[in-house]
């Protein structure tokens, strides 16, 4: 079998083949949502503190940890990040430690010592920090967050739910532990003082100092919020737990993130929960019921995926116009409808206009849809299975537009710029919650081909300019949820060809031209998480699976199928000999320098999504 065509449909053939067979009998697929070592390391230290019996779970956490430690001793998010990072080596070393089976004179052990002592504890990330106080190895800061902040109207220039959803759910727990100083003196490790002996009560080691036109204006509410009476700064912490309780999912969980679940767990012991009472113990079983096993791993998912994955792979089977696989994406459409919202949650705030119908993100998500979700699940429901159903799903994503165009992801005009000067590492991603490139050009892609809307006006083409008028110099567009610049021209380029926008347009030109300019001999593309950070384009030595799917997908959309560029990419994508590197490299993003993701289902989605795409391109 010489012919690209013909290797191509047998890798079609064989993806979904594959995908067939891991569909679960609910209609689901459930691939690991792969983070950082950090829930592993949380989990351990929550565990641990609290004098958890499983001696085994915690032994097993903590071995997935030390698989990912390099040989320097330090541990990195990606794999070609420069030296070791800060964070994730304290991260891992104390995780290692806390759990029993690694002892401080490890061989293994020593050089990571040895690396965080040359750094000291300072630069640590805030998060991580919080983590180490309350188990009792760091000091808790000279600083109080008043809790009253929750109860400034909605009506004021800043309040509590200009903060992003994700922010929010975090900030509740973290303040009210912070603010009582609560330790849980974890006795598996007797100090951290052999890591750094300049640990200091200074709260401007937790703060990341920013010079900023906002700050006098956040200084003013601050003020504000110091200023009320006691009483509400007392009611502010039963509205604190009052805001976890509500939003804790069947499960026991906190919006279902691990994290957040571990953060809300140390904030009701500081308030007098007792660590048996019943909230605390489902919240426990909860997070636990989020560890993803294999022969190869035990890792904490922060949550599943399971929503996300199982419209991205019905959709993509869909995509293939296979009729024996009719059966698959009916029973996947069923799951969808069964996890589609109906209640209202905080989105209704900032979009109070909106009637529930979204779908959020992992498999028992009740209180958090977005619109990349929503717009997924409805491209993954025939129109015709759930008439009402999906016109609901249709209503509450058109409402969920931001003012000038684009799409965020959980909530509505979710921009305020002040919140852009918290002096907090990652502020700009984690505050705010803004339109994107990436949630814009998906969110258009469904408008444009699964809808009767015109393109002419209105909600498509306020998209389409909010895209036009975001794209970079030279031809990208930047994404927030993936990495980076590959996945937000990828998503761009496929909405504004949805839209009708033509191959002569100057921004199409242009991102075509970079797209090309970019690709790697071997016909792949690889692009680093550093772009993210440094906010600009920077590649990698070597092609993922992924983002080469993503660029011949995006390119498909206005080159030919025989162009050099095309059938190389498409060489590269139906190789059954990926090395694990290609196939394993983080391409989705929670938060930047800290939160990089390895969905487990992209290799197999988008791959499938580019291969059909050439195949209909090769018959026209």
């Amino acid at each position: 079998m010489d012919s690209l065509k013909e290797r191509a449909e047998l890798f079609q053939s064989k993806k979904l083949s594959f995908l067939k067979k891991a569909q679960k009998s609910d209609g689901s697929w459930r691939f690991s949502f792969e983070g950082p070592i950090t829930t592993n390391c949380f989990f351990i230290l929550l565990l641990t503190s609290l004098e958890y019996k499983n001696k085994e779970l915690i032994a097993n956490l903590a071995r997935e940890i030390h698989a990912k430690q390099n040989m320097d001793g330090t541990f990195t998010n990606f794999a070609d990040e420069a030296s070791g990072n800060l964070t994730a080596t304290v991260q891992g070393y104390v995780g290692m430690l806390a759990s029993g089976i690694y002892k401080r004179s490890d061989p293994h052990m020593v050089k990571a010592e040895q690396f965080i002592v040359s750094r000291g504890l300072s630069d640590v990330h805030f998060m991580t920090k919080w983590m180490l106080a309350v188990n009792g190895w760091y000091p808790w800061p000279v600083l109080y967050l008043p809790m009253s902040f929750m109860h400034i109207p909605t009506s004021f220039p800043l309040h509590f739910y200009h903060l992003s959803t994700y922010a929010r759910i975090h900030f509740v727990p973290m303040a009210i532990t912070l603010n009582r100083r609560f330790i849980v003196k974890n006795n598996t490790i007797t100090s951290l003082g052999h890591l750094d002996g300049n640990m200091t009560y200074n709260p401007f080691t937790w703060l990341e100092a920013k010079e900023s036109r906002g700050w006098p204006e956040l200084n003013e509410i601050w003020r504000y919020a110091w200023a009320l009476p006691a009483y509400f700064h007392e009611l502010g912490y039963r509205t604190g737990v009052k805001y976890m309780l509500d939003r804790i999912e069947k499960d026991g969980t906190l919006y279902s993130y691990a994290t957040a679940t571990i953060f809300m767990i140390y904030s009701l012991l500081s308030l007098g929960y007792k660590k048996n009472s019943p909230v605390i113990q489902k919240a426990i079983s909860g997070t636990a019921s989020l560890i993803s096993k294999s022969e190869h791993y035990v890792y904490l998912e922060n949550s599943t995926s399971t929503v996300w994955d199982t419209a991205l792979v019905s959709y993509a089977i869909q995509e293939a116009e296979k009729s024996e696989y009719e059966d698959c994406t009916n029973a996947a459409a069923d799951y969808l409808l069964r996890r589609q919202h109906y209640k209202t949650a905080d989105w209704i705030i900032r979009n109070p206009k909106g009637r529930p119908g979204g779908w959020g993100f992992s498999d028992i998500n009740t209180n958090n849809p977005d619109c990349d979700d929503t717009a997924a699940a409805l491209k993954a429901i025939p129109f015709r299975k759930n008439e009402g159903a999906w016109y609901r799903g249709l209503q509450w994503l058109l409402s969920m537009q931001n003012r000038y165009g684009g799409y965020g992801a959980f909530e509505k005009n979710m921009d305020h710029p002040l919140l852009k000067s918290l002096p907090l590492e990652s502020a700009e991603e984690a505050a705010i919650d803004p339109s994107t490139a990436d949630l814009t050009g998906r969110v258009l892609h469904f408008l444009a081909t699964k809808t009767l809307l015109s393109k002419k006006g209105g909600t498509i083409k306020r998209a389409v300019d909010w895209l036009l008028d975001h794209q970079e110099a030279n031809g990208s567009w930047y994404g927030r949820w993936g990495v980076c610049y590959i996945y937000g021209t990828w998503a761009a380029l496929t909405g504004l060809r949805a839209a009708g926008v033509t191959s002569s347009h100057p921004a199409v030109r242009k991102a075509i031209h970079w797209l090309k300019s970019i690709q790697l001999p071997d016909g792949s593309f690889g692009e680093s998480c550093k772009s993210c950070e440094l906010k600009a384009y920077v590649p990698l030595p070597f092609g993922t699976i992924v983002q080469t799917s993503w660029a011949i997908e995006a390119l498909l959309q206005y080159e030919s199928a025989d162009e050099p560029v095309i059938e190389k990419g498409m060489n590269f994508i139906v190789t059954e000999n990926h090395s694990k590197k290609q196939l394993a490299y983080p391409t989705g993003i929670g938060l930047p320098k800290q939160f990089y993701i390895r969905y487990h289902s992209y290799p197999h989605i988008f791959s499938l999504l580019a291969c059909n795409q050439y195949l209909k391109k090769r018959i026209e």
